[in-house]
């Protein structure tokens, strides 16, 4: 009997063994499922995980600064130090650049919805190669980081230092050489696409309310390429795109958790009080006839008319194009011709009043 017993509890004891190791891996395989699930998914930019993972499925690769072999556009990397901030952007320089004639100057914010793509992706190193051997300028291509591990404001934030950087070298001091050897600092344009558009307006609104952070640089011009902004109401055609429209509202969403909403100022500059404030003379803006974001450029146009902002705006829309295609597509004939108006507008050319109308003449690929 006693032997029987033995038999018994041991059986038990297995069979008890057996059964906790299936809660344990019931408990495990539930816990895994649950970390996996997905928070939320903005398609095809970025998708982020309950457990905090983010995959992004673009703008993730990443060249070295170098010497262009087509262009001879020189670049390098550097670090902008603020307060408790490592900032990064990259520079370019043209090819013939003398420190006896010195070049007009662009800071530029890339796009990719606030969540992707950096100063030192393919896309955009080629992008910032082509305007600096185009329009023979210095350029200055900025890295803020990046939601949704740092939602915004402080892309915002991170550009608004890079801009005053920029600038503390136009009383010829500053530690960078390129800047200070080849910079006009009377002829500087801001400029960027999509989110990166957005970031180049809003940071030319705070330049003209902290104006004393730049009184010795003069913003000759910006341009924006499909700019990011959006709005609670829409308007022109967006409402018969319903899935551009929950996308374009959950980018901003998720990019800024703690904005006021769609009609934030930030991403709707027809609400913002402080619009006649921009700190530029001349604003160029690319609209893609295809694109969710066209009427929105459109609608920008009118606002800054309507703020009794000083200084001129003239909206180009591509006809038969969607969003950034002359970044996405730089060898496309209707983006070499964005190209060589970019240059134009870069150095003070007249394509504000006669030039930019010819591409909605030009006809599809």
């Amino acid at each position: 009997m006693p032997q029987d017993n033995r038999k018994y509890n041991s059986m038990s004891g297995k069979k008890s063994f057996s059964y906790l190791l299936l809660i344990l891996h019931f408990l495990t395989t539930t816990a895994a499922a649950s970390s996996s699930a997905v928070l939320y998914d903005i398609y095809p930019f970025i998708r982020v995980y309950k457990d905090g993972t983010v995959k992004r499925f673009i703008g993730t690769e990443v060249v070295p600064a170098s010497v262009d072999p087509t262009t001879g556009v020189r670049s390098k990397d550097v670090v902008i130090t603020a307060p408790e901030l490592h900032i990064s952007a990259r520079l370019y320089l043209p090819k013939y650049a003398t420190s006896t004639h010195k070049l007009p100057l662009l800071v530029y914010f890339h796009g990719g919805a606030f969540f992707t793509e950096s100063a030192f992706s393919p896309l955009y190193h080629n992008h910032l190669n082509s305007i600096v051997a185009k329009a023979n300028v210095v350029a200055v291509s900025v890295n803020y980081r990046l939601a949704p591990e740092h939602p915004l404001p402080i892309g915002y934030q991170d550009s608004w230092h890079a801009l005053k950087w920029v600038f503390s070298h136009s009383d010829g001091n500053g530690n960078e050489t390129w800047l200070k050897n080849y910079a006009d600092f009377m002829h500087v344009y801001l400029g960027g696409d999509s989110a990166g558009g957005n970031i180049a307006h809003n940071t030319a609104i705070r330049a003209g309310l902290e104006h004393e952070m730049v009184h010795r640089v003069v913003i000759d011009g910006m341009f924006l390429n499909c700019p990011h902004f959006w709005g609670k109401t829409p308007i022109g055609n967006e409402a018969s795109k319903p899935k551009r429209e929950a996308l374009m509202e959950s980018i901003w969403i998720h990019a800024y958790p703690n904005s006021t909403g769609l009609d934030d100022p930030l991403v709707n500059p027809a609400m913002d009080p402080n619009l006649s404030k921009l700190r530029c003379k001349r604003v160029l803006v690319y609209v893609a006839e295809k694109d969710i974001l066209r009427d929105r450029g459109w609608y920008y146009e009118k606002a800054l008319r309507k703020s009794k902002w000083d200084g001129v705006v003239k909206v180009v829309e591509v006809k038969g194009e969607d969003h950034d295609f002359s970044i996405i597509f730089p060898n496309s004939r209707k983006a070499k011709i964005v190209l060589r108006q970019l240059a134009s507008f870069l150095n003070q050319g007249k394509v504000l009043d006669s030039f930019a109308g010819h591409l909605t003449a030009v006809p599809s690929n």
